[in-house]
């Protein structure tokens, strides 16, 4: 006899709809939601609509959005070579998030100490070769100098993001508890970096001027074209 294998039946989909009550987008979402089962009551169950009030469609849209994106346009000897895009992880790492942020958009202004608390016109200082690429320094670009938006230095968060990959972004310090303003790129797995540096992101976007930036010749670990950060700020915000 011939076995014959039947086909379970497919589930029927469920839409939700969230959103703001006033707005025509929702309205439309909600018809057509609507207009799936009538049209297809077999293969579609009845939609959830949730009509959001405008004070609760923020908060919804903050509880969405758990990480914000940033970005560093670049340039090597005056000629612009591209944007590199990072993702933040916020809900990880909170504090140190918004100090990167804030510094790449320039909106605390100056410190008490009269420093520009601002990534754009800062360069990349420091290229080690299968390590990372390290810039922020905004104080005068050598190396030995930086301030955070909290004073010039805060407290290490934790250490939850391991420097498993290309692209990891993390904070420079001088020791525990030293962070500033300064920042490298991982260019490789580096778990030497574990429990020791603030990992914070991950570029998304620009590898291959990442990898521009890792050509750069250098003397010292310094490179010896000038890499600097053109304009930088948030995205999506």
């Amino acid at each position: 006899m011939a076995s014959s294998s039947q086909t379970p039946p497919e589930q029927p989909l469920q839409v939700k709809v969230v959103g703001l009550f006033k707005s025509s987008s929702f309205q439309i979402a909600k018809s057509a939601a609507e207009s799936l089962k009538s049209n297809y009551p077999s293969k579609f169950e009845d939609p959830i609509i949730v009509p959001v009030q405008e004070f609760a469609w923020d908060q919804y849209l903050q509880e969405k959005k758990r990480h914000n994106f940033v970005f560093l346009d670049i340039s090597i000897d005056f000629y612009p070579i591209g944007r590199l895009i990072f993702e933040l992880y916020c809900d990880t790492c909170p504090k140190t998030c918004k100090n990167f942020q804030i510094l790449c958009t320039g909106k605390a202004g100056f410190s008490q100490s009269g420093i520009r608390l601002h990534y754009t016109g800062s360069i990349f200082h420091r290229v080690v070769r299968n390590g990372w690429i390290q810039g922020g320094d905004i104080v005068a670009g050598r190396g030995d100098g930086g301030e955070s938006i909290y004073g010039p230095t805060f407290e290490d968060e934790n250490f939850s993001i391991p420097h498993n990959k290309r692209g990891v972004l993390g904070m420079v310090n001088k020791g525990r508890h030293s962070n500033g303003s300064q920042f490298y790129i991982t260019l490789q797995a580096a778990p030497y970096l574990d429990r020791k540096y603030v990992a914070f992101g991950q570029l998304i976007e620009g590898t291959d001027v990442l990898h521009q930036l890792e050509l750069v010749p250098t003397e010292n670990e310094r490179p010896i074209q000038q890499c600097v950060i053109i304009d930088s700020g948030e995205l999506y915000a």
